[in-house]
């Protein structure tokens, strides 16, 4: 099957999925010799737009994993923006060393709703949004031959295509509830409100985690107050250059030291074609 070009589409907050698509889609589009075109999908303005393919292009998707999922708040625009026109797909979901669960299955299936054709998908280690004890320093440089190595049978596959190929088979349940973080203890917890909060002795207000912040959820002019919604992306934390962002919310703080406590063994990147 003839390519005549590839895309690059991501959410990425702290800059994993961003680092794992763009390696798939530069192999992808040298090997192939066509033109590439990298569309951010993380700030609240590059999802506004909608974004349509068609027959010869060829579309890496990525996006993190939140809660063993796609990111319930962002999913919606996954859905609804993307239009695939017979466009090929692969899919990419990243995951901080707990488990990807059902992410990878339930963006092949939202691709498929919306008239791609996926063709690969993978799953692919990074380190984790809310500690550096999971993963951290990847994805890596074997990581990223991986990432080079599997774009490369992607590669091979689409050349060989004659026919527009059945949607790739990934584990898990498009369909199934998404994880629901433990403390400590073992039991549940819930810290759907939490939301950073500022050290002001460090902050100078320059304003960029509000720039940056996929929700659109701090307030520009005083970044202390968080009036909108905010997905615990720890965007704000990460990119913060004066490390003024933290979270303090106890049931948060306990889901962080249960993870470190039981998941800091690497996990192996999955690809499937």
């Amino acid at each position: 099957m003839e390519i005549k070009k590839v895309w690059a589409l991501y959410f990425s907050a702290t800059g994993n999925t961003d680092k794992t698509v763009n390696t798939l889609a530069d192999t992808l589009a040298a090997r192939l010799e066509v033109p590439l075109e990298r569309i951010p999908f993380t700030r609240p303005a590059e999802r506004e737009k909608e974004y349509s393919f068609t027959y010869g292009d060829l579309v890496v998707v990525g996006s993190p994993t939140y809660a063993g999922k796609l990111p319930n708040k962002i999913l919606p625009d996954f859905r609804e923006k993307l239009h695939g026109g017979g466009a090929l797909a692969v899919g990419a979901v990243t995951f901080g060393g707990r488990s990807y669960d059902n992410a990878l299955a339930e963006l092949c299936a939202v691709l498929e709703g919306d008239g791609f054709h996926t063709v690969a998908a993978g799953a692919f280690a990074g380190r984790h949004a809310f500690t550096d004890a999971l993963e951290e320093g990847r994805p890596d440089w074997d990581d990223k031959r991986m990432m080079e190595t599997f774009a490369k049978r992607v590669t091979d596959k689409v050349i060989s295509l004659t026919a527009i190929p059945d949607p790739v088979v990934v584990p898990g349940d498009p369909a199934a509830p998404y994880y629901i973080p433990k403390g400590t203890d073992g039991q549940s917890v819930k810290f759907l409100k939490a939301k950073p909060q500022t050290d002001l002795s460090r902050c100078t207000n320059c304003g960029a985690c509000a720039r940056l912040c996929p929700m659109g959820a701090i307030d520009p002019d005083c970044v202390a107050e968080v009036p909108g919604i905010c997905i615990k992306c720890q965007c704000c934390v990460r990119r913060c250059t004066k490390h003024a962002k933290y979270f303090d919310d106890p049931a948060f703080l306990s889901h962080v030291a249960m993870l470190e406590q039981n998941f800091t063994e690497p996990k192996e990147n999955e690809a499937f074609l």
